[in-house]
């Protein structure tokens, strides 16, 4: 009989149906670094979503057989040493499809429309006592005709580049930063920062992906393109950022996810009190249609593994 401990349960609002094989399930609502080894010293299959796994937890598990990662991205799991040691690791895939791009074209919207300058100005009496019907405080600018440039061209790459289509925009797809050659469809990195007035981020953070837009790849962007980053905190350095926004680099930025999370520490970008910058607490992938997506994907994966079928693996 299986034994699976989800150590994260209360990341989710869905409903996760019990798995057709003989098992024991425990829920933990969260779990600290400390309790990990405790918590699965038993445990044949382990459900995380941001926790950390790494090689002093997981060499001291030897029952463990699986790593059920309730989310698309792996990068809190020592990967290596679970190839080393036959440990099998899936993912769930493609649930936010929808929730994601959502919400980046919800912060390019919100942040092209000056949305947040304006509501400021309604509670603090502008508007009231405007001369005429209107206030036209701050620049308005249309989605329509302008162009987008994705970085990061998965499942949620693709569908950004589907709503991006929908209200009219022209769609860049970026090869990777320093590649040799270039794919077909693809335009050069450098090119895609240079002609974009948007920028939107997709992609996986790996060795390759960490600090992708810095310094030299803000300086590069149109002052009046906007960054948004939906994918993971550390593909933007968050110091070059603030600068970024401070000096007028760039026009503004909208980003639902920070280099540690939660930010128990602070973060250069909880102070920055801009009306051209959007910060929500990776809340994107969480819709509730996403979730439950997510859910069934995730218990599916087991019962695949259980009948010696694994699929989703990345490990």
């Amino acid at each position: 009989m299986e034994r699976i401990v989800f150590l994260e349960r209360t990341t989710f609002r869905a409903n996760f149906r019990r798995p057709d094989f003989a098992h024991e399930w425990i829920d933990y609502g969260e779990t600290s670094a400390a309790d990990v080894v405790e918590r699965l010293r038993d445990a044949t299959i382990a459900i995380c979503n941001k926790l950390p796994l790494r090689q002093a937890e997981l060499s001291r598990l030897p029952k463990l057989k699986l790593i059920a990662v309730a989310a698309t991205g792996v990068d809190n799991i020592d990967l290596d040493y679970c190839r080393r040691r036959g440990l099998a690791v899936c993912n769930t895939r493609g649930y936010a499809t929808h929730s994601v791009p959502e919400h980046a074209l919800m912060l390019l919207l919100a942040l092209r429309r000056n949305l947040l300058s304006y509501r400021q100005d309604v509670e603090g009496g502008e508007w009231q006592a405007a001369k005429q019907f209107c206030l036209l405080a701050h620049p308005i600018h249309e989605l329509h005709g302008s162009t987008l440039g994705v970085i990061g061209y998965g499942a949620l790459g693709r569908a950004m580049e589907q709503l991006a289509r929908g209200v009219g925009m022209q769609v860049l797809i970026s090869e990777r930063k320093n590649a040799e050659s270039l794919r077909a469809g693809r335009v050069p990195f450098a090119e895609v920062l240079k002609r974009s007035e948007v920028i939107s981020l997709h992609c996986p953070l790996t060795a390759d992906t960490r600090d992708l837009i810095a310094v030299a790849e803000l300086q590069s962007m149109k002052r009046s393109a906007l960054l948004i980053n939906t994918a993971r905190g550390n593909l933007v350095n968050e110091i070059a950022l603030v600068t970024a926004l401070q000096t007028g680099q760039i026009a503004g930025a909208g980003f639902d996810v920070l280099s540690n999370e939660p930010p128990r520490d602070g973060n250069p970008l909880l102070d920055l009190n801009l009306p051209n910058f959007i910060l929500t607490p990776h809340i994107a992938w969480s819709s509730d249609e996403a979730m439950q997506t997510l859910a069934d994907q995730l218990v599916a994966n087991l019962e695949a593994f259980v009948r010696g079928e694994p699929q989703n693996l990345v490990a």
